[in-house]
């Protein structure tokens, strides 16, 4: 017979293990290729030595004459702190009762919410990879008519909180009710006398500044990263190129070539938005070449160039290709997956005055790369040939 406390174990000893491995590996191709590590965790916080350049202690000299001086590798100390990273599940009184004669029945309900969780999780770990940190999805170009700048990091049933241009919540936790692709309009539920003003942003409830550290943080205007001036350090400064260029075989070697060069990093990893893909492919086609297709772990299928993953992601702006070594990325963390847990051990909670229960899966991480100068970015030009 299904009780509560069954479905608490089942949650537990079953599903925990299969969730962590899912939502660590079958998430986005490129947190596949990110390392994840314990190390470097002090309390709330990640401090990590970087390497800044190699040993200098290296030097050509007499039979008899004096060795080198020595001068070891710097290191320059990266400091951020844990993001907290949250997935619910819910489970009615209902649900559980009108299963509780059969196993099967209620292995469905579990299969069912885990799998929603998955959905959810995926669109948002993977948007996050590609943020900057600060949790923005989209701004509003014409506040009075809803249309967005872009829709790609938006999806129907967000929740989201809405600030203006200068960094003040004119609307906390409102939902997307709709989101036409075609005009970026957004419609949301419930919205009240809700006055949007131009440059406007919205931010999914309660995340602003507080998720990971992705990718877009490496690129962004922002002086500082991990802590560090960014002025003070070539090395923290990656290759950005924003000419309009049109993809090419060659474009893309020269392109890894400099970064491999300049930075000793070695290119294993190129995400681009849809229409650098379609480019690409129509490149490869103008030569009647045939588009060379790899499998990623997680089963993961993409295009590939010279044996490199070419990626392509929603949550990568348009007109965009990263280059990425992500031998430099650590996804540093207190712990993997678990489930938060009462004094007595319980993860099942039911909703104040409602018949529901919730089970909350948590992850205290963030992303660091310790080479930001071995990672590009590059503008191309998607016009059709």
């Amino acid at each position: 017979m299904v009780t509560l406390k069954s479905a608490e174990a089942a949650l537990k000893t079953v599903y925990l293990g299969t969730v962590t491995e899912l939502l660590n590996t079958r998430v986005n191709p490129l947190l596949t290729k990110i390392q994840q590590t314990s190390s470097d965790v002090w309390g709330k916080e990640i401090r990590k030595a970087a390497k800044a350049g190699i040993n200098g202690g290296i030097g050509a000299g007499d039979e008899a004459g004096y060795l080198p001086n020595a001068a070891p590798t710097n290191f320059i100390q990266f400091v951020t702190t844990l993001k907290n990273l949250y997935g619910q599940i819910e489970i009615s009184d209902k649900a559980i009762r009108a299963s509780a004669d059969g196993r099967g029945a209620f292995t469905d309900l579990l299969n069912n919410e885990l799998e929603d969780l998955l959905i959810a999780s995926k669109f948002n770990l993977g948007r996050m990879l590609y943020g900057d940190g600060t949790g923005v999805l989209a701004s509003f170009t014409n506040g009075a008519n809803r249309t967005v700048d872009c829709v790609r990091n938006l999806m129907e049933g967000m929740v989201v909180d809405i600030y203006n241009a200068a960094g003040v919540m004119i609307r906390e936790g409102i939902r997307i009710a709709g989101v036409n692709r075609d005009t970026r309009v957004i419609r949301f539920e419930n919205e009240g006398a809700l006055t949007i003003p131009n440059n406007s942003k919205m931010v999914i409830q309660g995340s602003t500044n507080k998720e990971i550290t992705g990718i877009g943080a490496i690129f962004s205007n922002s002086m500082q990263l991990y802590g560090v001036n960014r002025a003070d350090h070539e090395f923290m400064r990656p290759h950005i190129n924003n000419t309009a260029t049109r993809i090419s075989d060659r474009f893309l070697q020269e392109t890894i070539d400099r970064l491999e060069l300049n930075s000793n990093s070695i290119i294993n990893f190129l995400a681009c938005s849809a229409d650098v893909k379609y480019a690409y492919q129509e490149y490869l086609s103008s030569f009647k070449r045939n588009i060379d297709i790899m499998e990623l772990a997680g089963g993961f299928k993409t295009l590939s160039f010279n044996g490199i993953p070419l990626v392509y992601d929603r949550f990568v702006e348009n007109g965009t290709l990263y280059m990425l070594d992500t031998t430099a990325f650590r996804m540093h963390q207190l712990c993997d997956w678990r489930y938060l847990e009462t004094e007595n051990g319980n993860i099942l909670r039911q909703a104040e005055g409602k018949p529901i229960y919730s089970a909350t899966l948590v992850k205290y991480c963030d992303l660091i790369c310790d080479k930001p100068n071995g990672q590009g970015k590059v503008k191309i030009n998607t016009t059709p040939l």
